[in-house]
């Protein structure tokens, strides 16, 4: 795998509102704040662009709404804010998908000379997912850190249940066998970027 040297960094709405959720909901991947913080490390060292999202949610009881506590980004990751030698946005949204967000996204990559990302936060199979199904078909090479994501168990149409490993594989097999990105783990995408 091959990571260019102004490939952007998407991290997606890594806030303490999910820790929240984590409370009362059951998660995956218990390593990937570790994982997130080491692509942010590797992304600021080399100099590469990093995208930190953050969603406002409109909805009044959400942990993500605005004006609330869990709308803050987590520590480690404000604690690496404006760390960097790359340029740098913070780009806000209340929808899934970080390309429909202010600022614009798809233009600030493309004003940076940019076609490929690496998109990793929370939740794997809504805002990462949608963000990096969005960049496939805006043309960019989408690469998804698997394991610097993770999401919680989800229910949908007639009672049916996913756990969030069963959540995070269907989003990962999507993604991957649908072309729109390609799914790999932490330790691949830091190798090829170091």
């Amino acid at each position: 795998m091959e990571i260019a040297e102004k490939t952007a960094l998407v991290v997606v709405d890594v806030q303490q509102g999910f820790d929240e959720l984590a409370l009362s909901l059951p998660r995956n991947n218990p390593d990937a704040d570790e994982n997130i913080a080491a692509l942010i490390d590797v992304w600021q060292a080399t100099g590469r662009p990093v995208v930190f999202v953050r969603h406002d949610s409109v909805e009044e009881d959400s942990p993500l709404r605005r004006g609330y506590q869990g709308n803050d980004f987590k520590e480690y990751v404000r604690a690496r804010r404006g760390k960097g030698g790359g340029a740098e946005l913070l780009l806000t949204k209340s929808v899934h998908s970080a390309f429909l967000g202010t600022p614009d996204l798809d233009g600030w990559l493309k004003a940076e000379g940019i076609g490929q990302i690496v998109v990793a936060g929370i939740q794997t199979n809504f805002c990462v997912e949608t963000t990096s199904r969005m960049g496939g078909n805006l043309g960019y090479d989408v690469v998804v850190a698997w394991d610097a994501t993770y999401t919680f168990d989800v229910e949908g149409p007639f009672g049916w249940r996913l756990s969030a490993e069963e959540a995070a594989r269907a989003s990962a097999v999507q993604l991957h066998g649908g072309g729109f990105a390609r799914v790999v783990t932490t330790a691949e995408v830091v190798r090829a970027a170091e």
